[in-house]
This record gives C-alpha cells, sequence and structure tokens, in this order.
C-alpha cells in the first residue's frame, strides 16, 4: 500500500490562539488546493490526520476534492510543547534544534524527540493496519515535525533535523510503500 505523507502548509499565527487551534493562512490554501490537484492526490482512498486545525484544513479540502473518508487521529500530532506554549522565533526554533539534537531528554518540558518518533510509528502503522486491503493509497496529513521523525525512522537514520522538510513554512510530502516500510521518495514541495 503506497502511503503519501503530506505536511500542512502555511498557517495564520495568532500568538492569542492555542496553537492547535491554528488554521491554514489564505497563502497554505492556495498551496494546498495545488496539492489537491496533483495526479498523486486522485489515487488518495482514505486520509488520517492529526487532531490539530491547520492539518484538518488540508485533509478537508482532500475530503471536498475526492470525497474520501477522513480519519482523525491525535497520535499523529506535533510533539507535545505544551509545556512552553507559544514560543517566538528565533527562540521557537533554538528549541526546535536542541529538540532533534538531543532526543532522548526533554528540552523546557517537551515530549522527547524518541517518545514522539515512537508514537508517530505506532499511529501510522496503526492507519496502515486500518486501511487494509481498501483501494486507493492512504495519506496522513500531519506536521513537519512528524515527517521529519517519521522519514527518520523510514531511513534507518538516528534522530536529526537533517531529513527535515526542505520548504520553510510547511507543506511537503514523501511518499513510501506502507507493506515494506520502504521510501519511494523523499520530501517534495505539495506544489508541482
Amino acid at each position: 500500500m503506497r502511503v503519501l505523507f503530506v505536511t500542512h502548509p502555511e498557517v495564520t499565527i495568532d500568538p492569542a490562539v492555542p496553537v492547535p487551534d491554528w488554521g491554514l493562512s489564505p497563502r497554505g490554501r492556495e498551496r494546498m488546493a495545488a496539492f489537491c490537484a496533483r495526479p498523486e492526490a486522485t489515487r488518495i482512498g482514505h486520509v488520517f490526520v492529526s487532531d490539530e486545525r491547520k492539518a484538518r484544513d488540508g485533509a478537508d479540502m482532500l475530503h471536498e476534492r475526492y470525497g474520501c473518508p477522513v480519519t482523525i487521529e491525535a497520535r499523529l500530532g506535533e510533539n507535545d510543547r505544551s509545556a512552553t506554549g507559544y514560543v517566538a522565533p528565533p527562540r521557537f526554533w533554538e528549541i526546535v534544534e536542541r529538540f532533534f539534537a538531543e532526543p532522548e531528554k526533554s528540552v523546557l518540558g517537551w515530549e522527547r524527540a524518541v517518545d514522539a518518533q515512537a508514537r508517530i510509528k505506532a499511529a501510522v502503522q496503526d492507519c496502515i493496519a486500518a486501511q487494509g486491503d481498501k483501494p486507493g493509497d492512504l495519506c496522513v496529513v500531519s506536521h513537519g515535525g512528524v515527517g521529519t521523525l517519521l522519514l527518520c525512522d523510514l531511513l534507518g537514520d538516528r534522530i536529526s533535523r537533517n531529513h527535515g522538510q526542505p520548504v520553510a513554512g510547511g507543506g511537503c510530502f514523501f511518499v513510501f510503500e506502507g507493506a515494506t516500510w520502504t521510501l519511494e521518495h523523499g520530501w517534495r514541495d505539495i506544489v508541482p
């Protein structure tokens, strides 16, 4: 079974709103619409999505275009950063660097990278099992950090930002074979 892992594109950042409630920005919606028009998207049979609004917005766009069922899977959420809440850049990116560089430590109370990776891998494997032999490709709509941790596992590499998505602001995807856990291709921009 082919699995497309998609990260949400640009969001509307509002420090007054909890981060999980941020939605896609107009630019993010435009870029996600471009992904929905890609040939790869036409074969999606089922979408599994993080419970965060920015990811749900993208999954909803796929559902609206193709009618594929959407299942919320909370374990596909970004690493738990509730200990600090919103942290503005550049400080945020400094903490993210430590999160990936010290995967067995909790940075400022954040979920450890090794724990997040194990949670994410189990969630994706459960999504693959739930899809079973149903027709179509499986699509996971989630977050950049989630994708980085999953890609490190798929490649059999240690946790590192070296496998992070190449587009600032998000909106990338990679494809792998779910049955064999082998990568078909690495990160690509969702916009062709």
